[in-house]
C-alpha cells in the first residue's frame, strides 16, 4: 500500500464552563482514552488539578491534527499554548492494522458503515500497534511556568479531548495520522487486495473445516485433483500466439459540406483571438490604459465573430440578428485591423492631452519629406487631411489608425502604426494614388464630424 496521505487538522469551539459534573468522557473510547492517559501520567495531584481546570471554561478552541492536540489556555492575565503530542503510525503499521481488521467481518462492516467499533482494539492488539496513548509516545508541552509535568493545563486538555471523543471517536484515528475518509479507503484497499490475492491453501482449509470434505473432487473431475489444480495446469501451458489482426477499414469519406453548413477552422480563429488578447494585455503592461482589458461584451463579441469567421453566411446571420445591421460591416473591418482597440477607435472618440497633440504634430513635421505638412484639421483624436477624404485616428493604445471616406462614412483603410509620421506618409500615398473614395465630409454612422 502507498505511503500515508497527508491528513488535515480539525478545529472545535471552546467548551463552556461546567459547574460540577464529571471531567471524564463517558463513551467507550473516551473512557479508554482517559484510562490510558492516567496510566501514562499516574501522579494524582496534576490529574486532580487538570480535572478542575477543564471545567472552568478557560481553555480556548481545540485543534486536533495528526500527532497533535493544541489549544490556547487563559490563566488570569496570561495566555499560554498547550500541546499534546502523540506518535503517528507509519504506513506499514496502518497496513498491518487494516489487514488484521479485515480478518474480523463485524468490525470491518462497522467501520465501512462509519462507526468505530469497540472490538477494533482487538485488531489493534493483533497488529501490535498503539491506538490509545502509552508510555513513550504521549507527551505534553506548555509555555506556562508550572513545575509539574504534565502541568494542569495539559491534563485539562487531555480530559477535554475525552469530551470530544464522546461526540466523534474517529478523532482517535486522526491523532494517529488518518482522517476517517482515508481510514475507510485504506480498509477497502486491504479488502480488495485480499480478494485479488487470496491464499489457495487457506481457502482450501476453510472449505474442509466448513464442509468436512477434502479437496478431492472439488474441480468436478472426481479424481482428487484439488480445488485449483486445473487452473494451475491451464496457466502452465505455453502461450499460443494470437491470430493476426484484420486490416483496418478505410477511413470514412469526408462529406462535401460540413454537417453544420459552415466551413471554418476553429483552431485558427482561437489562435488569432488569443494573439489579439495577448497584444491588449501587453499594451496595458506598457502603460496604455489604466485597467487591463475587460471581457468582451455582446456587441464586441458579435463584431469579433463577423471579422474572423471565414464563412460569409455567418456574417449574414449576425447582421440580421445583432440589432445594428448598418454598422456591423464597418465594425468588422475595424476589428480586422487591430481587434478591440481598433473597434474602440472607430466608435469612441476622445481628446488627447495638449502635450500629446504637440508631440504628434512635431513628429509628423520631422518625418515629412516636403517643406511643410499638408493641411490637417485636428478634432480630438481625429486628424483629417483637409479636402482629401483621408484621416488618422489616434488610439488610446498609442497607435495611429488610417481611415478613408467612403459613401459619406469613415472606413478603416489599413494597418495601424505606432509612428504618426509613418502613418501620415502612408495616408499621403493613398491620396496620391487617387483612391480616396470621397473628398471629405461627414463621418456618417460613427457620429463624429467630417473635419475630425
Amino acid at each position: 500500500m502507498s505511503g500515508a496521505q497527508e491528513s488535515g487538522a480539525r478545529g472545535f469551539p471552546a467548551f463552556a464552563a461546567r459547574r460540577g459534573g464529571r471531567a471524564r468522557g463517558q463513551s467507550f473510547w473516551a473512557r479508554a482514552w482517559v484510562a490510558a492517559a492516567e496510566d501514562v501520567w499516574p501522579e494524582e495531584e496534576p490529574l486532580k488539578k487538570g480535572r478542575s481546570f477543564a471545567r472552568t471554561g478557560r481553555i480556548g478552541p481545540i485543534t486536533v491534527s495528526p500527532g497533535r492536540v493544541a489549544a490556547e489556555v487563559y490563566g488570569g492575565e496570561e495566555t499560554c499554548t498547550t500541546v499534546l503530542t502523540l506518535q503517528e503510525l507509519d504506513a506499514d503499521e496502518w497496513d498491518l492494522l487494516w489487514e488484521k481488521t479485515a480478518d474480523r467481518p463485524a468490525e470491518t462492516e462497522a467501520l465501512l458503515a462509519g462507526e468505530l467499533p469497540e472490538d477494533l482494539l482487538e485488531a489493534v492488539e493483533d497488529a501490535r500497534v498503539r491506538m490509545l496513548p502509552g508510555y513513550g509516545d504521549l507527551d505534553a508541552h506548555c509555555d506556562c511556568d508550572a513545575f509539574d509535568h504534565p502541568c494542569p493545563h495539559a491534563t485539562a486538555l487531555s480530559y477535554q479531548l475525552s469530551w470530544l471523543l464522546d461526540e466523534d471517536p474517529w478523532l482517535l484515528l486522526l491523532i494517529r495520522g488518518r482522517a476517517p475518509e482515508e481510514a475507510v479507503e485504506e480498509l477497502k484497499s486491504a479488502l480488495l487486495l485480499r480478494a485479488l490475492t487470496g491464499d489457495d491453501e487457506e481457502d482450501e482449509e476453510d472449505w474442509e473445516e466448513e464442509t468436512g470434505e477434502t479437496g478431492e473432487g472439488r474441480d468436478g473431475t472426481g479424481e482428487g485433483a484439488g480445488s485449483f489444480e486445473l487452473q494451475r495446469e491451464a496457466y502452465a501451458r505455453p502461450a499460443v500466439p494470437l491470430p493476426a489482426l484484420p486490416p483496418l477499414p478505410e477511413p470514412p469519406a469526408a462529406p462535401d459540406e460540413p454537417l453544420t453548413g459552415i466551413e471554418a477552422d476553429p483552431l485558427d480563429r482561437l489562435a488569432a483571438d488569443a494573439a489579439v488578447h495577448a497584444r491588449e494585455l501587453l499594451a496595458h503592461l506598457h502603460g496604455f490604459g489604466a485597467e487591463p482589458p475587460a471581457p468582451l461584451d455582446e456587441w464586441q463579441d458579435t463584431v469579433r465573430l463577423a471579422a474572423t469567421h471565414p464563412d460569409p453566411r455567418v456574417t449574414a446571420r449576425l447582421r440580421e440578428s445583432c440589432g445594428r445591421p448598418g454598422e456591423l460591416d464597418r465594425a468588422a473591418a475595424a476589428w480586422r485591423t487591430g481587434g478591440r482597440a481598433a473597434l474602440e477607435v472607430l466608435e469612441r472618440p476622445w481628446t488627447p492631452a495638449d502635450q500629446q497633440i504637440a508631440q504628434a504634430r512635431t513628429a509628423m513635421a520631422a518625418g515629412w519629406d516636403d517643406e511643410e505638412l499638408p493641411p490637417i484639421t485636428v478634432d480630438g483624436n481625429h486628424w483629417t487631411l483637409t479636402g482629401r477624404g483621408l484621416q488618422l485616428r489616434q488610439g488610446r493604445d498609442g497607435r495611429w489608425y488610417p481611415y478613408r471616406e467612403r459613401e459619406g462614412a469613415w472606413w478603416p483603410a489599413g494597418t495601424p502604426s505606432t509612428d504618426p509620421a509613418e502613418a501620415l506618409a502612408e495616408l499621403a500615398e493613398l491620396a496620391d494614388a487617387g483612391d480616396t473614395g470621397g473628398t471629405g465630409g461627414a463621418d456618417g454612422a460613427d457620429g463624429t464630424s467630417g473635419a475630425a
